[in-house]
């Protein structure tokens, strides 16, 4: 089966600046169906490789391929914004090769399967969750001609006209036994991340969160039927996790990674081994990791071994200003462990992103400015602010769903990015949110001396290099909170 993994050119947040990395969910279902012999993958990246959504849609006729594949699995660069471009790609390239099979999963898709088939006429099947062992034993059903695939566990699909799902699809227990990443159909010398960045890639380490915040994105990658499955943490040995950075910067001359997952550190037995093992083998790369502030607390003798084995930067999440709110987001964390997560970072030179959100249906004026004035007190180095953007089967997207303040079936989509409040509050209206954010992240970076103690610390210069493009960004930021401005 030819198969064919496309992205659409398409932008980044605000203050990514230029940001670009290989799409993990074709990387990681091409290189399993690969090695099973189901396909032979091609991918066509036209955000890296600047092609013109026409021109992509010449591209993938030429190549003809018997199934194309649409979808991501992280939002690190335009959060939900960019199902718009897959959605169009879809249309346009069933409108040039009617025969072809179009797939799609991953964000988003997964948690609205049903919805994305009634809307998407061109898109022949959905991947609900976890996607390898799905897609591959899809690829494997066309491979052997069946036209009836609702005994696929994990696939949504049509029927006479109907919509028909498959039993829910069982985790992968082991995720050693997942070969790595087919980073060979990409062009790894051309990513890039926060414009700076070079050679670039994000990796995913593990899955699931322990945690299960009300509105994390990942909540989107499940299957409705199984969405306890996101709080079922599972994670690829240490070992294996340096057998894939080793490969990024030897074979490939990555220099810059983000560990992507949102709790690296959950671990701390991991987090050492994945160290020591990293020095070991005398690999040079450098490393942002994300990580839950009561985690890097428990870890706090273990950050200078990680500095050393060349992690720059750590990002977390504030989010909010006190315990009660902390409880009511189910956060798993308190105030004291963020002051504490800073405290222990900036002791070791670590560069500091810490995530502020708003837009929480209680939120109201009081306690937005609430919220960064205690941002303010703890003093990240990089605060990047988002707006609560429900995710599809979260517990605030059946909320918000409920109340009226969305319907899915009119969403403007490119707005669903993080950085465009797209639901009000009880108190507050979305064109008070964007005011509201604006004047925040002003105050934020225009406070004496911040800027300044940036630029003349001990940071690695990817840290400075990071900061710059943050602040490049900001009137862009402020541009799409206030005015609307789209930027994905």
């Amino acid at each position: 089966m030819n198969v064919l993994f496309v992205t659409p050119q398409l932008g980044s947040w605000a203050t990514h600046g230029h940001h670009v990395a290989p799409n993990q969910m074709h990387a990681q279902w091409a290189a399993y169906a690969r090695e099973k012999g189901t396909i032979t993958p091609q991918v066509l990246d036209c955000k890296v490789s600047g092609i013109p959504f026409e021109s992509m849609i010449k591209i993938v006729k030429e190549k003809n391929p018997e199934v194309v594949v649409l979808g991501d699995i992280l939002h690190s660069y335009g959060g939900f914004a960019v199902q718009k471009y897959f959605n169009e790609a879809a249309a346009a390239i069933k409108g040039s090769l009617p025969k072809v099979k179009i797939v799609v999963g991953g964000l988003w898709y997964s948690a609205l399967a049903t919805e994305t088939l009634e809307q998407n006429p061109a898109i022949d099947f959905v991947v609900m969750g976890e996607g390898e062992l799905t897609f591959n034993d899809l690829m494997d059903a066309l491979n052997k001609g069946k036209t009836d695939f609702e005994n696929i566990p994990g696939v949504a699909s049509r029927k006479n006209g109907k919509i028909v799902w498959g039993s829910v699809r069982e985790l992968a227990g082991n995720l050693d036994i997942l070969p790595l990443p087919a980073y060979d159909l990409f062009p790894m010398e051309k990513y890039v991340g926060h414009t700076y960045w070079k050679p670039f890639a994000e990796i995913v380490t593990s899955r699931g969160c322990t945690h299960g915040c009300t509105f994390c994105y990942e909540w989107s990658e499940h299957d409705p039927r199984g969405i306890k499955n996101f709080t079922r943490w599972r994670a690829k040995s240490a070992k294996r996790v340096v057998d894939e950075v080793e490969i990024l910067e030897k074979k490939y001359g990555t220099k810059v990674i983000v560990i992507q997952e949102d709790n690296f550190n959950l671990n701390g037995k991991r987090v050492r081994e994945f160290c020591e093992e990293k020095l070991k083998r005398g690999l040079k790369m450098k490393w942002v990791s994300l990580g839950c502030a009561s985690d890097w607390v428990r870890l706090e003798k273990d950050i200078p071994l990680m500095k050393e084995a060349g992690m720059f930067m750590a990002v977390f999440g504030i989010e909010v200003a006190s315990d009660d709110e902390l409880r009511k987001l189910d956060k798993g964390i308190n105030v004291d462990q963020i002051y504490k997560t800073i405290e222990i970072l900036r002791s070791n030179d670590i560069a500091i992103v810490g995530d502020i959100m708003i837009g929480f249906d209680y939120d109201t004026e009081k306690i937005i400015k609430e919220r960064f004035e205690f941002a303010e007190k703890v003093d990240p180095d990089v605060m990047w602010v988002g707006y609560l953007t429900p995710p599809p089967g979260s517990p605030i997207w059946k909320d918000v769903v409920a109340r009226g303040w969305v319907d899915p079936k009119k969403i403007d989509i490119l707005k669903w990015d993080f950085l465009h409040p797209v639901v009000p509050t009880e108190h507050l209206s979305i064109e008070d949110l964007g005011r509201l954010g604006a004047w925040g992240m002003r105050e934020f970076y225009s406070a004496p001396g911040r800027i300044q103690r940036i630029l003349e610390s001990n940071f690695d210069e990817l840290a400075k290099l990071c900061f710059k493009d943050v602040m490049a960004g900001v009137g862009k930021w402020e541009a799409g909170a206030v005015k609307g401005e789209k930027h994905i």
